[in-house]
C-alpha cells in the first residue's frame, strides 16, 4: 500500500539517486543552519520515436556523466516545425543533472516533434566525488547567465526567435533571472515550472534561522560556509534577498511570457508548496490533486509522472490541449513505434 508521500508507481519519497543527493544537500543546511543558521533527437518533420520511461522506471536510470544528454535530446541539426516553433530548453533541478532529470520529459517532446534541448548548469568543480556531476550549485545569478548563454547557442543552432522553458524546482526559479533581469523575456515564451517556490521554502524552519542571524552577521557567516558545496542553498529560503529580488516590482511574472505553474500537495521540500503560486499576471496555477486525487507525486516524482507530462504538452500547445487523463499510465500523443537503437 502506498504511504501519502510515496510515488504513484509506489516508491519511497526521496528515492533514487537524485533523493540521496538532496539529502546530501539537506544535511549541509542543517549543518550551516546549527552556526546561527546524447541520444538522436527527433528533427520536427519526423519524429524520432523514444522510448518514454515513467514512474520507476525512469527513476531507476543508472547514472552518467553530468554532460550526457537524456534521450531526445542536444541535437542541434534539429530544426523546429510550424507547428512547434520554439525549441524548448529544459532546466533541472537542485541535486541533479541533465541526464537523471529528463528521463521521461526529453523523449516524450522529441517524441511529439519538438527540437528539445538540455543542460547541467551550476556545477562546483570544488564539490567532493559523487557531487561533481551534479548541478543547480552555484549562485542562481550565475547559472542564469550560464542558461543565457546555452539559449543563444539554441536559437542560433535552430534559427528559431524564441524558447520554450520547461524547468523543474530550481529550474523552474532560476531561469527566471534570466528571463526578467538579464534581457531574457524577449526570448521565452513558454515558460513550464514544476514544484515551483516564488515564495521560497520554509523548510525545517531555517528560514527562521537565517533571518533571526541576519543582524548579528550569521547569516552571511553560514552562507559563507555553505557557498564552497552549495552557494544557492540559502537563496531558497524565504526571506532570502534572492526570492525578495525575484517578487520586486510587482511580482516575478514578466510581461510577454507565458507561464504555467504545476504544484503538488505532497511536496516535502517547497513548503508550503502554494509558495508555487505565481500571484501575478496571467499565469496558469495548477495543483496536480486539484484534478487528479490520485496522483501521489512528491517533489521528485513529478518529472517522471504522466498525469504532470500531460499537463507540460498543453501548456506548450495550448491550441492542441486535451482533458488530462488521471489514470493514465503514459502521455504520448505522436503514435510511434520504438527507437530500435
Amino acid at each position: 500500500m502506498r504511504g501519502p508521500l510515496s510515488t504513484r508507481d509506489g516508491n519511497e519519497v526521496g528515492g533514487g539517486v537524485i533523493g540521496r543527493r538532496w539529502a546530501a544537500i539537506g544535511i549541509a543546511l542543517v549543518a550551516s543552519a546549527t552556526l546561527f543558521t546524447v541520444g538522436r533527437t527527433a528533427s520536427a518533420d519526423e519524429p524520432a520515436a523514444f522510448p518514454v520511461p515513467y514512474g520507476a522506471e525512469a527513476r531507476s536510470t543508472k547514472d552518467r556523466p553530468a554532460d550526457a544528454s537524456p534521450p531526445g535530446s542536444n541535437d542541434f541539426d534539429c530544426k523546429p516545425s510550424e507547428r512547434h516553433p520554439n525549441p524548448v530548453v529544459l532546466v533541472h533541478g537542485l541535486g541533479a543533472n541533465q541526464w537523471e532529470n529528463w528521463q521521461t520529459i526529453a523523449p516524450l517532446l522529441a517524441n511529439e516533434g519538438y527540437c528539445v534541448f538540455s543542460l547541467t548548469y551550476g556545477r562546483n568543480p570544488l564539490a567532493p566525488p559523487g557531487l561533481d556531476q551534479i548541478g543547480g550549485l552555484k549562485r542562481m545569478e550565475e547559472s542564469a547567465r550560464e542558461l543565457g548563454h546555452f539559449i543563444d547557442k539554441v536559437r542560433d543552432a535552430t534559427e528559431a526567435d524564441k524558447v520554450d522553458i520547461v524547468g523543474h524546482s530550481e529550474g523552474s526559479l532560476m531561469p527566471n533571472y534570466y528571463v526578467k533581469f538579464l534581457g531574457g523575456a524577449r526570448y521565452v515564451d513558454h515558460y513550464v515550472g514544476m514544484t515551483p517556490l516564488w515564495d521560497g521554502t520554509k523548510l525545517l524552519g531555517l528560514h527562521l534561522l537565517y533571518q533571526a542571524g541576519k543582524p548579528f552577521g550569521l547569516s552571511a557567516a553560514a552562507s559563507a560556509t555553505l557557498a564552497p558545496l552549495c552557494a544557492s542553498c540559502t537563496q531558497f529560503l524565504h526571506g532570502s534577498d534572492f526570492i525578495k529580488k525575484m517578487s520586486s516590482g510587482g511580482g516575478p511574472a514578466v510581461d510577454g511570457v507565458k507561464y504555467t505553474m504545476i504544484m503538488t500537495r505532497y511536496d516535502e521540500l517547497v513548503i508550503p508548496y502554494t509558495s508555487g503560486i505565481m500571484h501575478n499576471g496571467d499565469a496558469k496555477n495548477t495543483v496536480l490533486q486539484e484534478g487528479c486525487p490520485n496522483d501521489v507525486a512528491e517533489h521528485v516524482a513529478v518529472a517522471f509522472d504522466p498525469i504532470t507530462a500531460q499537463h507540460i504538452l498543453n501548456a506548450l500547445d495550448p491550441k492542441h490541449s486535451r482533458p488530462v487523463d488521471c489514470h493514465a499510465t503514459s502521455a504520448q500523443r505522436t503514435e510511434s513505434e520504438p527507437d530500435p537503437r
